[in-house]
């Protein structure tokens, strides 16, 4: 089979395995493991920020800094196709007793304008009150799309000055900087906080990362305990991360080339109405004649190709650490047999 459903499929290299068994470990509730200790350093000082904390998944991240940013009564501002609203579980509501303002942005990219424009009224007592602004890059329901950081600088310059905080889920956020080369410093300038996944991308087996101030992250601590993602000796997954820190950044280059590859041979065959434009790994592309996603994965199936279905006439195929040249030979091969 060739697996294109998502980058979190992937298993740790032999290279990845060694670490891990290697990593010296200790009881991270108690702050006592050293490798946990050591990853947390490492991803804080990587994106010039304060603090980390290591966490089993990325919608905890992402759902602890909404917790740490907001309270009962306030509004989270963010895009229609954002993961933190679309795909954890209305965790804003269960975790935060936050509101959500939607906004439709340009494949899940919105604008400074746009916010300025929906942000409530701190003295209007029907609103709730905007606290919190949410971006997503890359943004996976856009086709993984990179924001243009002089319209980060833009948001951020004007968070500050209505006083909101600026989070960022940054799941896939290092395939955006291996697109646009973008300093990771930069965004630990801009941002109150900063979610990076270690198990898309960079091929980790489990782990996220929450960024932000040493009094935030703090927070996080006793956010994280109340929802059970305090783990004992969990260096070895921490060793995990380091290792892809250090060796499976700049590899990411591979992975937008081959979607790029995929993009182009789906633009050729009848079964494609229209791709969206490809900038790192992801590849989502509508059926023609209203055909049904959920028939055309089924029949990808029958051809040895998995997919997910990503709306009523869409599919998205997703290239990671995995997938190789042999397999996009072969992948572009059956395609045309379909």
């Amino acid at each position: 089979m060739i697996d294109l459903r998502s980058d979190t499929i992937t298993k740790p290299t032999p290279a990845m395995k060694e670490a891990m068994m290697a990593a010296p470990v200790g009881d991270d509730v108690f702050g006592e493991d050293p490798t946990i200790n050591a990853l947390e350093q490492k991803a804080a000082d990587y994106f010039g920020m304060e603090s980390a904390i290591f966490c089993p998944s990325g919608t905890m991240t992402n759902q602890i800094a909404i917790r740490v940013h907001t309270a009962p009564h306030t509004e989270v501002i963010c895009d229609e196709k954002s993961h933190i609203y679309l795909y954890e579980g209305g965790g804003i509501a269960y975790n935060s007793f936050a509101s959500v303002r939607l906004l439709h942005g340009d494949r899940g990219r919105i604008t400074a304008e746009m916010i300025q424009d929906n942000i409530n009224n701190p003295d209007d007592v029907h609103a709730p009150i905007s606290t919190l602004v949410s971006l997503e890059n890359t943004m996976n329901k856009g086709g993984g799309c990179v924001y243009d950081f002089k319209e980060i600088e833009k948001i951020s310059t004007l968070c500050k000055e209505k006083k909101l905080k600026l989070h960022l889920d940054g799941a896939r956020l290092f395939n955006a900087l291996v697109a646009t080369n973008d300093d990771p410093k930069q965004y630990g300038k801009h941002f109150d906080s900063i979610s990076i996944c270690l198990s898309k991308g960079l091929g980790c087996p489990v782990g996220s990362l929450l960024l932000g101030t040493k009094v935030d992250i703090k927070k996080a601590r006793r956010v994280r305990k109340v929802l059970g993602g305090g783990m004992r000796q969990a260096g070895f997954l921490a060793a995990a991360g380091i290792y892809a820190l250090d060796h499976h950044i700049n590899r990411l280059a591979d992975d937008h080339d081959r979607a790029k590859k995929i993009a182009n041979a789906l633009e050729d065959l009848s079964f494609v109405d229209s791709v969206l434009p490809v900038e790192t790994n992801i590849v989502i592309f509508k059926l023609a004649n209203n055909g049904l996603s959920v028939d055309f994965v089924e029949k990808l199936k029958q051809h040895g190709i998995l997919a997910v279905p990503f709306g009523k006439h869409d599919v998205r195929f997703v290239t990671h650490l995995d997938f190789d040249d042999d397999m996009l030979q072969d992948l572009i091969l059956k395609l045309k047999t379909i």
